[in-house]
C-alpha cells in the first residue's frame, strides 16, 4: 500500500515538468514559425522591389525644362494677358521638377539660351524652338540632358484653355509622354494644376529610367 502510493505521489509530482516541458517546446516552435514567416515576407518584399519596371536612361538623367508655348489663333477673345497663362506654366512647371529632381534639372538660363540662338532659330524653322520637338532635343543635347520637357497652352475661351506637355527621350526622339489637358475655369488656378500633374508624370517617369505608369505608388499588385 505504501509503494503504490507512493507511485501515485511520484506520478502527481512529475505532472508540473511535463507541462513545463511541453510550454517550452511550444514557446520555441511558435519562435521558429514567426522567423520563418519574417523570412518568407522579408524575401517577398526583396523580390517586389527587385522587379520594379524600369526603363533604358539612368534615374539620375538630366532634364532640359523648355519654357511653354502660347496657342490662342482659335480663341474667341485674344488679349494681351494671354501670355501670362503660359508663363504661369513654366514657372510651376519647372518649380515643381526642380523640387522632385534637385539638380538634374539643367538650369534654366542655359535652356533658354540655347533655345533662343540663331543656330535653334533655324533649326526650328523660324518658329518658337519650344514648339518643334527636333529644336528641343537640339536644345537638350546640347546642355548634356537625356530628357526634354516641352508644354503648350492652349486657349478656346477665357474659361476653356488646354495644356499639351511631352517627354522626349532625346536620344531616340522618342516621345514618352505626351499629355492633353482640358482646364475649365478660372486659367489661374486650372493651369498651375495642369502643370503640377504633368510636372509629377515626368518626375517619375525620369526616376524610373523612362518607365511611364499612371500609378504614383507603382504598379498595381497582379496576383489574385
Amino acid at each position: 500500500m505504501k509503494s503504490a502510493q507512493r507511485t501515485a505521489g511520484d506520478t502527481t509530482a512529475a505532472a508540473p515538468e511535463s507541462l513545463v516541458i511541453i510550454s517550452a517546446m511550444t514557446i520555441a516552435s511558435s519562435r521558429i514559425l514567426a522567423a520563418v514567416t519574417l523570412a518568407l515576407v522579408g524575401a517577398s518584399e526583396g523580390s517586389a522591389q527587385a522587379t520594379v519596371p524600369s526603363g533604358p536612361e539612368s534615374p539620375s538623367a538630366a532634364v532640359a525644362v523648355l519654357t511653354a508655348a502660347l496657342y490662342n489663333e482659335q480663341a474667341n477673345v485674344r488679349e494681351a494677358t494671354d501670355s501670362a497663362r503660359a508663363a504661369l506654366a513654366t514657372s510651376i512647371l519647372r518649380e515643381r521638377l526642380s523640387a522632385h529632381l534637385g539638380n538634374q534639372v539643367v538650369p534654366y538660363h542655359v535652356v533658354d539660351s540655347l533655345a533662343l540662338s540663331p543656330a535653334a532659330h533655324d533649326l526650328a524653322g523660324g518658329v518658337p524652338c519650344n514648339v518643334k520637338v527636333n529644336c528641343a532635343r537640339e536644345v537638350a543635347r546640347q546642355a548634356n540632358a537625356r530628357w526634354a520637357v516641352l508644354a503648350k497652352v492652349s486657349k478656346t475661351s477665357n474659361l476653356i484653355w488646354l495644356l499639351t506637355a511631352q517627354l522626349v527621350r532625346v536620344s531616340t526622339g522618342e516621345i514618352i509622354l505626351d499629355d492633353s489637358t482640358e482646364l475649365k475655369g478660372d486659367p489661374e488656378t486650372m493651369v498651375p494644376v495642369g502643370a503640377r500633374n504633368f510636372a509629377d508624370r515626368v518626375a517619375r517617369t525620369v526616376r524610373r529610367g523612362g518607365y511611364a505608369t499612371n500609378y504614383p505608388d507603382g504598379e498595381p499588385d497582379s496576383g489574385p
